[in-house]
């Protein structure tokens, strides 16, 4: 059965930062890690649809898989199978979300499903207790019989969610559906879905594994605890450096050209990449650092995901997603807890939405690309700083800061104004390590 990862999204939920299928985790980008899951399943024809925005990108990761650029970038799921599908033909192909990592077994048994005798395809579903913003699956003998999709909390028609991992075992058949389902909004492929559990059996394939949708930033944290699992050896470049004064303990993937300066402190499962310095007295626990990061003296990195070119000075960073070429100065702070030690909610990412329930009692911010953050500024959990802002010192950030802004306290008022000034790039930092 061939294989399609879908991944012509344009990430716009998960502002403040960019790109989620490129954003680096634990060594590897987030698609990275998708397409060796589904090679640890067994699926070695894999077939990559993007966009136009990032499909260079992904032909440089993935030289040797063949790449389909979707025709139409708002239609959705529908517009990219309807690019994809014509070269299948009638062959059976699964069609895998770049939003929802899950185990490899999970793809194995939707084979192994469809593969049933008199059965046309397979759905993954998952059982939920409390409302996620997505597909809801009705079932009656384990026959697909229905798909609601966003019905709202309350209403429901069951507790199976859909997650994309579907096998359709003739490809010529849904592409025929999706030409002639009538589409009134961003749900196209679903209607088609709808229209051939009418007359096709689909079986829904139970799953209790791992699964970590990807749809806003801080959707890394739970994602880090996921892959952090697998980091259960401890695996150190020959070329590190580590202070005889240092603790390095437990399971520790530390890269190439990287420094443990005296009396720091890493302890596993943590990964962190290649030319990175963790300084004196600094902790990093439980954690994802990027490449060429400084860990400056006296910061603390809890739970959090660092992408590239991250520094920091007596900083404390907990339970944050922080992109690429930001700086901390001396005594930053990220609350990750309320007072009242319930979920953190976000502000709206998009248009018309609500404070958007994170489901995480620890939850600190999330930082855009090319950020400078001065002495003592403090961030309100939950907090989204938008790429190419700077925050004065002595700022306490209490809301989220669109992108290219200039923020500062004045007359004892957070005051927010269009940014002037424009950050180095991270080669210019290197005279400072």
């Amino acid at each position: 059965m061939k294989t399609l990862l879908l991944l012509a999204g344009h990430s716009r939920r998960f502002w403040p930062l960019e790109e989620k299928n490129l954003f680096p985790i634990c060594g590897k980008t987030l698609v990275e890690h998708q397409v060796t899951r589904l090679h640890e399943a067994g699926c070695e024809d894999i077939t990559l649809v993007c966009g136009a925005h990032n499909r260079e990108a992904m032909q440089l990761l993935f030289p040797s898989l063949e790449i389909i650029e979707q025709e139409d970038p708002r239609g959705g799921m529908r517009s990219a199978l309807l690019s994809a599908l014509p070269k299948f033909g009638e062959d059976a192909v699964m069609i895998v979300g770049g939003n929802d990592v899950v185990d490899p077994s999970a793809y194995r048994d939707v084979q192994t499903a469809a593969r049933e005798k008199g059965v046309d395809g397979a759905i993954l579903a998952r059982k939920v207790e409390r409302y996620f913003p997505g597909g809801y699956l009705t079932v009656k003998q384990r026959r697909v019989t229905g798909i609601v999709e966003k019905p709202g909390a309350g209403n429901e028609p069951g507790d199976l969610v859909n997650i994309v991992a579907h096998a359709h075992n003739d490809a010529s058949l849904l592409l025929a559906a999706l030409k002639n389902v009538e589409v009134k909004r961003d749900d196209g492929y679903e209607a088609a879905l709808a229209a051939l559990f009418e007359e096709k059996i689909y079986r829904a394939v139970p799953y209790g594994g791992p699964w970590q949708p990807v749809k806003y930033a801080w959707h890394l944290l739970p994602l880090l605890s996921l892959l952090l699992e697998d980091a259960t050896e401890r695996s150190i470049h020959s070329s590190v450096q580590i202070h005889t004064s240092a603790v390095v303990e437990g399971p520790v993937v530390i890269g190439e050209g990287s420094k443990i300066l005296p009396h720091a402190t890493v302890i596993g499962p943590c990964v962190i990449g290649k030319g990175t310095t963790v300084g004196n007295n600094a902790l990093v626990r439980a954690s994802s650092i990027g490449d060429r990061c400084v860990i400056g003296y006296n910061t603390e990195v809890k739970a959090s995901v660092l992408a590239d070119h991250v520094w920091t000075h007596s900083t404390y960073i907990g339970d944050s997603v922080i992109g690429e070429n930001v700086s901390f100065g001396g005594g930053c702070m990220t609350g990750n807890l309320r007072l009242d030690e319930e979920e953190v909610h976000s502000a709206p990412v998009e248009d018309g939405q609500d404070h958007i329930p994170t489901g995480l009692t620890k939850f600190g911010a999330v930082i855009g690309t090319d950020v400078r953050l001065g002495i003592h500024v403090g961030l309100n959990p939950g907090m989204k700083i938008g790429a190419g802002t700077f925050i004065a010192g002595g700022t306490f950030v209490t809301e989220d800061i669109p992108e290219s802004s200039f923020v500062r306290t004045k007359e004892g008022k957070l005051t927010v104004s269009p940014n002037t000034g424009r950050p180095p790039r991270p080669e210019a930092r290197e005279k400072y390590r």
